[in-house]
């Protein structure tokens, strides 16, 4: 059986402990490998790697950081099929899926690629008489991240492209569950020429992510997860002086009213709730149609989609799958028992995707597209995650009774309107107290350059990721008064240039 290691000081290594934990291939049940769980000595020494590299890599120029990211962004996009295809293979995902996760990823490389400009400080003169003032940003040192298994290379991207680019040494802690895209981004980084240590992978568990979140050399740790995991992490590592971006659960809305054009929301929806088999922060797994022949044509449009939606293995020749198979056993039973508290409820279970079969799977962890209408915000099948490809119709009368019901909502992560009324539009973005926003955008995920983020118990910490705010978190102020007294100068006939 093959073991899947440690990323540490430039190269692959085994560790020392016993522990591992299985990796299977979702798309048919089978173990495929199985990952070493670090010792908490292992990962701390990991992060002594980290610490000691962070002197020479912090000196290094923000050029030279910025022309080994570029490297690393043409590797990537030379290695995208073989990456996507790591991804399928464990994660689940079909393959057009797994191809635009690693896209999206490396636009926050191609936006750390512009850190000579990003890290430029401000400056202001004769802000006193002969007194000058300026600001560095400079690097924390060792930081941390701990992602999820939704997105094994997307996440990751999220944090390290520019927490290095910035001048930190880094300790990824990835998913168990699939290991092995965020190792081979590591070797992908050795290759563009990353110093040996500023980049280390170490796979494990709670006994992992304990010492990240306590080890005095860690200065900032960055997680994507469940609100629980989160709310964790944020108190433990703040407690010990981290700067902390833990980003939780979700539960996303989409409105539509009566007046948007209908077959775009419903195209929108199908992508926004089932993709990735909903195992995604930003899927739309509430439906609010304002009025009732709104939800009557939403639900029969929903329902003719549902009937066409095809379920298979992620990697397979010809024609993607529209869905592949959940990432584990125990979550796609974890769904299935969601389906039934929905049923249990009262809710009305339109299309019930356990009764999805997928021929020639094997054990395979699949489950179909499910619906359900008359869902109310008392049922749980409302208020909690899924993290599943399981739709919830929930009808209103009006446009404001519609913002009421997500204000209420513990979450605030993603939502969207659609509609044709521009006026309806901007009401929605200022009343609506959820952290991204689509208006006929159906998941509202920003650009690199811009930040990516939710409010309430969706997020815990002041910085989001990526885009400004990654910057921002991934660097401390320091700001200078400074102030040369006069006197007589040498006259010279001589300039010499300063040395790169």
């Amino acid at each position: 059986m093959k073991t899947l290691s440690h990323y540490l000081n430039g190269q692959l290594s085994a560790g020392q402990s016993q522990r591992t934990s299985p990796v299977y291939n979702p798309a048919t049940g089978e173990q495929s490998a199985q990952v070493a769980l670090a010792t908490a000595d292992e990962t701390r020494e990991a992060v002594r790697i980290a610490d000691e590299a962070f002197v020479a890599w912090s000196k290094t120029s923000p050029l030279k950081r910025s022309r080994i990211l570029f490297k690393f962004k043409a590797l990537v996009e030379e290695h995208t099929d073989e990456l996507a295809r790591l991804i399928s293979s464990e994660h689940g995902k079909v393959f057009s899926d797994a191809k635009g996760e690693v896209t999206r990823g490396l636009e926050v490389v191609e936006f750390a690629c512009g850190i000579p400009h990003l890290q430029k400080g401000e400056h202001s003169m004769n802000v006193g008489t002969g007194v000058d003032s300026y600001s560095m940003m400079q690097p924390l040192g060792v930081c941390a991240g701990i992602s999820p298994f939704n997105f094994p290379a997307m996440v990751p991207m999220w944090m390290f492209p520019i927490a290095l680019a910035c001048g930190n040494t880094f300790v990824m802690k990835p998913s168990e569950k699939d290991p092995s895209t965020p190792l081979r981004l590591a070797e992908l980084l050795k290759e563009a020429g990353l110093p040996d240590g500023v980049f280390n992978v170490v796979n494990g568990d709670k006994e992992a992510v304990d010492v990240l979140l306590t080890d005095e050399r860690v200065q900032a740790v960055s997680f994507v997860g469940s609100t629980p995991i989160a709310e964790y992490i944020y108190a433990t590592a703040s407690a010990h002086g981290k700067r902390v971006q833990a980003l939780g659960g979700a539960k996303n809305h989409m409105v539509i009213m009566p007046d948007a054009d209908l077959d775009q929301a419903v195209g929108a929806l199908m992508g926004a709730a089932y993709g990735s088999a909903g195992e995604r922060c930003m899927a739309i797994s509430v439906a609010v149609p304002v009025g009732e022949e709104t939800a009557n044509r939403l639900r029969e449009k929903l329902v003719a989609e549902l009937d066409k939606l095809t379920v298979g293995p992620g990697l397979v020749d010809g024609p993607d799958n529209d869905m592949g198979p959940l990432i584990t056993r125990e979550h796609r039973d974890k769904v299935a028992d969601y389906i039934q508290v929905g049923v249990d409820e009262g809710a009305e279970l339109v299309v019930d995707g356990r009764q999805t079969t997928v021929d020639g799977a094997g054990d395979g962890y699949f489950i179909g597209g499910s619906l359900f209408d008359h869902v109310t915000p008392s049922m749980r099948i409302h208020s909690e995650e899924i993290f599943g490809p399981v739709l919830a119709i929930a009808r209103v009368a009006s446009f404001d009774e519609a913002v009421g019901m997500i204000n209420a909502h513990e979450y605030g992560n993603g939502t969207a309107i659609f509609t044709r009324d521009g006026d309806a539009a901007r009401q929605y973005c200022e009343q609506i107290q959820v952290g991204m926003v689509g208006v006929n955008v159906p998941i509202p995920v920003p650009m690199a350059f811009h930040s990516f983020g939710g409010w309430k118990r969706s997020l815990f910490g002041p910085l989001h990721m990526h885009g400004p705010d990654g910057v921002r978190f991934y660097t401390r102020m320091k700001t200078i008064t400074q102030r040369w007294p006069s006197g007589i100068r040498e006259e010279t006939n001589h300039f010499t240039m300063p040395t790169m």
